[in-house]
């Protein structure tokens, strides 16, 4: 790789649809142009927590990001290295820990909550995307998902919504929203919107960096 890859930031709070968007966009680039460094690889394990513990745990703050080592793999990946990373298990002590090979490309994605206050992170990026919803909207998607995918109680979800996500969103990644070179409400639950937008996004950034 001769020539420096475009780097773009991808943040959203809990709820915002982030995930979906960048699976959407993902969809538009062959595995050779893309690639992508989520922060929540970047947890400093917490150990083995019951689930009192889980719930008072607060996850939702920058200290609970290893964001030397993220720094320093995006860097890799800036210089044309290969990065290799445990995947972060969310503290589940029955998941198969994998690991994830993380190779250079013309574009990298940086994506996660907190890659905007983390400075030395954010001012590698050359393009900043912020995803948003309606706290309500976002609240019952992080109801169904945490439910769904972790089996976490609807009581939990909602301490932690009130006590750890909110106000983190609020000093941690809203401050940084008009910073942002595009700004994405993504209050629908239908895919076309956001097809739409990743598409028009994609075919701009694969025509300058992708040929």
């Amino acid at each position: 790789m001769n020539n420096k890859p475009f780097i773009i930031g991808i943040a959203g709070g809990s709820g915002s649809g982030k995930t979906f968007f960048l699976n959407c966009f993902l969809h538009h680039f062959k595995n050779d142009e893309v690639t992508l460094v989520s922060q929540d690889d970047y947890y400093i394990p917490a150990g083995e927590m019951t689930q009192e513990e889980n719930k008072l745990y607060n996850f939702d703050l920058p200290s609970t990001i290893d964001d030397g080592q993220f720094l320093r793999d995006i860097q890799k990946l800036i210089g044309g290295e290969v990065v290799y990373k445990k995947e972060y298990n969310f503290n589940n002590p029955l998941a198969i820990v994998k690991i994830l090979e993380i190779n250079p490309a013309p574009i990298i994605i940086v994506e996660g909550l907190f890659i905007l206050h983390f400075k030395e992170i954010g001012e590698l990026l050359d393009h900043s995307i912020f995803i948003e919803a309606d706290e309500q909207v976002a609240l019952e998607r992080r109801i169904k998902r945490d439910g769904m995918e972790r089996g976490y109680p609807e009581d939990d979800v909602l301490y932690k919504w009130k006590n750890h996500v909110v106000p983190s969103y609020h000093e941690y990644l809203l401050p940084y929203r008009e910073q942002c070179d595009r700004v994405i409400r993504n209050n629908s639950n239908e895919a076309d919107e956001i097809l739409k937008i990743s598409e028009d996004i994609s075919i701009e950034l694969r025509e300058q960096y992708c040929k």
